[in-house]
């Protein structure tokens, strides 16, 4: 439900940028009216963070009316939001290009990407807390001298609170990432990278730790991720992925087209084959 209106926003937004600018205030409104056309809505989780180019580069940015960017068919649009339903919470960011990307810029998105995905197929012993993880989210950003300045994750609450604990993921080695993953927990999953006054960059997922398997050498448990949108393949340099790295990507957007197209109308469908190609 929460993707589908997401595939809703942005198609809007992509269609009404080439007509004339759109105040960044405005994305977070009409975002609103699509998550409410749901009967299982009940608010937002959080207000919306529409940070365009250099406003994105800034980790808690909030649109103002009369002072906001107006987003244009150029540049990078990152938007952190979250839906809060009576089945569940939603916390989810999506960074996009909005004209064609520089090498660079593909570049950082890719970085993040991997480190993202590290962490999406992350399998671990019972036990295993977040400042153990941390690393595999920084680690392709750190061999280019590059990281950013907040945690990884958070848990999110059913219905509950979107940052939630007891849980999280961060270099942090007491409080909220110093305690044990268990099976239910949900956790965002969320790397990131903000080059001051430019853009910023952030992948958002969530994800549920499950059971994997019992061995000789304990319970092992894994994320599955349960957050379905597209991610920007304008802004992947797949020459920066390693094959394993580029069938998770693919088989996400699989998962994402099967699970959305059959909530969709044929141009809607159209628009999501399109973003959820394998690469």
């Amino acid at each position: 439900k929460d993707g589908v209106a997401l595939l809703q926003l942005y198609r809007w937004l992509e269609k009404g940028i080439q007509q004339s600018p759109i105040p960044e205030t405005a994305v977070a409104e009409q975002l609103i009216r699509f998550r409410k056309t749901n009967d299982d809505y009940f608010g937002e989780s959080f207000d919306a963070i529409v940070g365009y180019n250099g406003n994105g580069a800034i980790v808690h940015y909030r649109a103002e009316p009369g002072t906001c960017a107006e987003i244009k068919p150029e540049g990078i649009l990152l938007m952190d939001s979250g839906g809060q339903y009576h089945t569940g919470t939603t916390d989810i960011t999506r960074t996009t290009a909005l004209g064609t990307p520089t090498a660079t810029q593909q570049k950082h998105f890719t970085l993040v990407l991997k480190g993202h995905i590290g962490l999406a197929t992350l399998k671990f012993p019972r036990g295993t807390k977040g400042v153990q993880m941390d690393i595999l989210a920084r680690q392709h950003l750190w061999q280019y001298g590059l990281n950013y300045g907040h945690g990884t994750g958070h848990g999110v609450g059913f219905f509950l609170n979107v940052h939630e604990g007891p849980q999280g993921i961060s270099p942090n080695a007491t409080g909220k990432s110093n305690v044990a993953f268990e099976p239910g927990m949900i956790t965002s999953n969320e790397p990131g990278f903000y080059k001051d006054g430019d853009y910023g960059i952030r992948i958002e997922n969530l994800v549920l730790v499950v059971k994997d398997e019992e061995t000789e050498f304990g319970d092992f448990l894994r994320f599955e991720t349960i957050t379905l949108f597209p991610i920007d393949l304008q802004l992947v340099d797949t020459s920066l992925l390693t094959e394993s790295e580029r069938d998770w990507l693919n088989s996400y957007h699989k998962e994402v087209y099967e699970k959305l197209a059959p909530r969709l109308n044929e141009a809607e469908r159209t628009w999501l084959k399109e973003r959820c190609r394998a690469i």
